[in-house]
């Protein structure tokens, strides 16, 4: 398919501490720079769009220096921490407002939902606000009224259809304007993060709708939000933004681990080890080490699915012959757990005498077990079956490298956490005539 939407080198440019585009001394000095034939002085300026930096010029770059496309029928997923961009981006794709430099070429009718009750007017009914919509977004009446019963129906919110706007709940507002969004056959949907305020079983029609959308009819989506899951399950690629920039643009389970990771503020290993003096000790016992790697010499060794994983943990305790075990907790790049291992039935020398020491576990996990992705690793130290000693979330991440494919093989991740390879039989059954 054709590239329904160019983004070409766009920027957008804001005064801090003031409304509007600043003094009449700028605005003069913009116009005597513009009938002389030169570039607009303010442009050569400006700090970048770090949220927790202090100001040290009067201008910022909200975005700086924006490329990519956008293929018609494709799901782009946009992603970032809060003020790195996003909903600046999309205002700007939405045409609310224009870049300082750049261009965005698009085709088609682009219908946009960036915050509770955009486009609405709180005087007027929800059907009112539904033929509303439609006209913004440039259709007829007979074309609006063909779909109203679709979209009312869409939206749950029937029985309050004829009453105003103002009146209705934020959930209520969201439900309505996604499905009037939705319904009126845009070439390009473009969605911001007001889909959380919605319930959980409108999310997942929301979610389903948007499928529909793009897979059945070919429509393109551009998607905002900070559930990754939401994310992963509807998108086909992702941006990264970060400070204003770019990041990242690619495979959209490429994009959520590399968003992940900055967030976490580690780097892009496939193995980390963990030596730190900061972990507290807690009644005579102290966490020294914890790896996750395929190889018991050389830890740094990458990990793919052919690969045994190796759990090591070493702890320093002030009694070897106290009943302390290590737990270490798999959760996926989401941050859902998905399972865990103890050392509670490790073989222990039977004999233990009453003195300091240090005390290594290692464990392993099978080959071919886990999927190729990024998971991550809380560990915890417990003495017996109750007392927690010490717990340190996400402590470890690493990332499970697809293993080596012969010609001719699939390409691709199949789907999953779990690299399910259960062994299977065929028999050839003689068919009796």
């Amino acid at each position: 398919m054709g590239v329904i939407l160019k983004v070409e080198n766009i920027s957008k440019q804001y005064r801090l501490g003031t409304v509007g585009t600043g003094t009449i001394a700028h605005d003069l000095n913009r116009w005597w720079h513009a009938i002389r034939g030169k570039e607009d002085p303010y442009l050569k300026i400006g700090s970048v769009n770090d949220r927790n930096a202090q100001p040290t010029e009067e201008y910022v770059w909200a975005l700086k220096d924006i490329n990519f496309e956008v293929k018609a029928g494709e799901v782009l997923g946009i992603i970032g921490k809060n003020g790195a961009g996003k909903s600046t981006l999309l205002k700007l794709l939405s045409r609310v407002t224009s870049p300082t430099t750049g261009v965005i070429k698009s085709k088609g009718r682009i219908a946009s939902l960036l915050e509770v009750g955009t486009g609405f007017h709180p005087e007027l009914t929800g059907r009112e606000n539904i033929y509303l919509n439609g006209a913004i977004l440039g259709m007829t009446k007979a074309e609006i009224a063909s779909k109203i019963d679709e979209i009312v129906d869409f939206s749950g919110c029937e029985l309050y259809i004829d009453t105003p706007t103002k009146r209705y709940s934020s959930g209520m507002t969201v439900r309505l304007a996604f499905a009037v969004a939705a319904h009126l056959e845009p070439d390009i949907l473009v969605v911001d993060e007001v889909l959380a305020v919605g319930d959980a079983e409108f999310q997942k029609k929301a979610i389903g709708k948007m499928q529909e959308i793009s897979g059945g009819k070919g429509r393109t989506v551009l998607f905002v939000s900070h559930n990754m899951a939401s994310v992963a399950t509807l998108c086909t690629r992702g941006i990264v933004l970060q400070n204003g920039s770019i990041s990242f643009n690619g495979d959209v389970n490429q994009a959520i681990s590399s968003y992940l990771l900055d967030e976490r503020g580690t780097s892009h290993t496939n193995v980390l080890k963990y030596i730190d003096n900061n972990i507290p000790e807690k009644n005579g016992v102290k966490l020294l080490k914890a790896i996750v790697s395929s190889d018991l010499v050389n830890t740094n060794q990458p990990i793919k699915i052919d690969d045994e994983i190796f759990m090591i943990c070493e702890i320093e305790v002030n009694d070897t012959r106290r009943n302390i075990n290590i737990g270490f907790q798999f959760l996926d790049s989401n941050g859902n757990v998905i399972f865990m291992s103890q050392t509670r039935k490790a073989q222990r020398p039977n004999n233990l005498k009453e003195k300091p020491g240090l005390v290594s576990f290692i464990g392993k996990i099978p080959k071919e077990m886990l999927n190729e992705g990024e998971f991550i690793v809380n560990i915890y130290v417990v003495e017996g079956t109750q007392d927690v000693l010490i717990l340190v979330k996400d402590l470890l991440t690493f990332n499970v490298l697809p293993m080596a494919r012969r010609e001719g093989e699939r390409l691709g991740k199949n789907a999953g956490i779990f690299k399910t390879n259960f062994p299977w039989e065929m028999k050839v059954l003689d068919i009796e005539s």
